[in-house]
């Protein structure tokens, strides 16, 4: 797997942290993504059905049934993360499992996401508190992981919602704890099974002793 150059280049103007490594997913695992995205679409005149884990195929006109193609979809996400500061809000548990945890571990948050929106994204965080390092990458996830732990050998928590990028990180990471956390639990049906060493957790409370024993709290 190679490295998105841009996300290399974000990682390189982080200071430099020894502590335990947290790395966070943003859309459905911090901010919520899978309930607020249906209502955007309705108001844009669009239906989100669910009959799988996947959004193109399961978008289509109102007016007509139409499925919208996949780069109708594309267009849709990008127009929904322009203004996601007005549909994003934090998914439940995130913040305060976060805040007990930021004295301990360095907590970096990576979004799959057009860079383009890094900046709308860092201000609605910021907005929202959440004011820890946010990176953007347009790759797999795991070199990103493997770059920010370091040479070090600390502990990695990486959590997900989407099963291929806890894959990607342990062909990167070897040894990191993955945690697959949904915000809606509600898409686990469509999921095929998970590999057995994923952590899977169904919320923010059941997460955060979890990642703490993973860290070495």
């Amino acid at each position: 797997m190679s490295d998105d150059p841009e996300t290399a280049r974000q990682i390189a103007e982080l200071a430099s942290d020894d502590r335990p490594l947290l790395v966070l997913d943003v859309d459905d695992v911090i901010l919520e993504f899978i309930r607020p995205f249906p209502r955007f679409l309705e108001v844009r005149g669009y239906d989100l059905t669910f009959a799988s884990f996947r959004l193109t195929g399961n978008v289509a006109e109102k007016a007509t049934g139409r499925v919208a193609e996949q780069h109708e979809v594309h267009t849709l996400l990008d127009d929904f993360f322009a203004g996601q500061a007005e549909w994003q809000y934090l998914a439940e548990g995130a913040a305060d499992t976060l805040r007990s945890l930021e004295d301990k571990a360095e907590i970096v948050l990576l979004t799959a996401m057009p860079h383009k929106h890094r900046s709308t994204r860092r201000a609605h965080l910021d907005q929202l508190g959440l004011t820890y390092p946010l990176l953007t990458t347009e790759m797999a996830k795991g070199p990103a992981v493997a770059k920010l732990r370091g040479s070090t050998g600390r502990p990695v928590a990486f959590v997900d919602d989407q099963p291929n990028n806890l894959i990607s990180a342990r062909g990167s990471v070897a040894d990191a704890h993955l945690f697959h956390l949904m915000a809606d639990n509600s898409l686990r049906a469509f999921l095929p099974p998970l590999p057995e060493d994923l952590i899977v957790v169904q919320d923010w409370h059941e997460a955060a002793p979890k990642i703490a024993q993973a860290l070495g709290f």
